[in-house]
């Protein structure tokens, strides 16, 4: 199996006004082409800033991570959504563009395209409060997507 990701050593330390909180301790794993890979520990073990590092979301501590593939992205859903309760569906989704200046018609059609490839073209008006968390959730798929 092709390794397409290997992280040595990892740590994340966050700094309060009370001292440090190590969230991560030398975390050290290869993941695979192909392979399906769970995170599972308790409230506040360092998931999601492990998530978030490997996002590109925090910067880490210490430790070193290595892409294999050079065009990896990697994502996640965060637990709760971050959709503008009042922006609508369509509004949300365009907020990146918007912010970086692309919103373009070909832009605002790739978006369509997507709003109606995951079943929402129809709540393009409403807000997020009318959906489900499940339609929230592919509402933030698009949104991170074009943003």
């Amino acid at each position: 199996m092709n390794n397409i990701l290997k992280i040595i050593g990892l740590k994340k330390v966050y700094h309060d006004l009370n001292g440090e909180i190590e969230a991560i301790k030398d975390i050290t794993l290869d993941i695979h082409e192909n392979e399906f890979l769970s995170i599972v520990g308790p409230s506040g073990c360092g998931k999601s800033s492990l998530l978030s590092i490997l996002a590109n979301i925090e910067d880490k501590s210490d430790g070193k991570i290595e892409f294999d593939k050079k065009d990896l992205k990697i994502g996640y859903m965060l637990q709760k959504d971050s959709l503008f309760p009042w922006r609508t569906i369509l509004e949300n989704c365009l907020i990146g563009l918007e912010i970086q200046n692309k919103l373009t018609k070909e832009n605002k059609n790739k978006v369509m395209k997507l709003l109606e490839k995951y079943g929402l073209k129809e709540f393009i008006n409403k807000y997020p409060s009318s959906l489900s968390g499940g339609m929230r959730q592919r509402v933030l798929r698009i949104l991170y997507t074009h943003k």
